[in-house]
């Protein structure tokens, strides 16, 4: 394992997968949405964003955070192993509204853009975190599906769905 993809919904614990496995294996973790994000919100126009993705995967040893389409092919084609955390809604979403509830609390600063969540943007939006994840739920489940088992011939697939396999794996890494 030295170049990994961790991807799953959003809230489904994607960076705190990473960052264990960080500490474990002495790779670098690589952020999509520290690469996406400008300050006050504002993506990146696809062709920097693509530039910033394929600059810090050039190299050796990282483990890459996200499910940007933009960028799937410059992350997924020189994984060697890719890590689908495909959790249960209601856990998922009981993750994403402590998260969400602690950030907007102490305002934290997310991926040293200046951004951070807040109670408006978080509860009262169109664009809320959390009706984003009961939206999109059931749809990256089966496309992810679909994906993996076309790249399971090529590469590991390693599919985690329940926060006790995560424990397994992460024991046995």
């Amino acid at each position: 394992m030295h170049r990994v993809v961790v991807f799953g919904t959003t809230g489904s614990g994607k960076s705190v997968l990473a960052e264990r496995l960080a500490a474990r294996t002495g790779l670098r973790v690589i952020e999509l949405d520290a690469l996406f994000w400008g300050r006050d919100w504002q993506p990146a126009p696809v062709d920097l964003f693509r530039h910033r993705v394929d600059r810090e995967t050039s190299g050796e040893g990282w483990i890459v955070v996200g499910n940007y389409g933009q960028v799937r092919d410059l992350v997924w084609r020189p994984a060697d192993t890719l890590i689908w955390l495909d959790l249960p809604l209601p856990l998922v979403m009981w993750r994403l509204l402590r998260r969400t509830v602690r950030r907007v609390a102490t305002r934290e600063e997310l991926w040293g853009t200046g951004n951070s969540e807040s109670m408006r943007q978080a509860f009262f939006s169109r664009d809320s975190i959390l009706l984003w994840a009961l939206k999109t739920h059931r749809r990256n489940r089966q496309r992810f599906a679909l994906e993996c088992e076309f790249l399971a011939r090529e590469k590991r697939v390693v599919h985690l769905k329940s926060a006790r396999e995560v424990e397994r794996f992460m024991a046995a890494a």
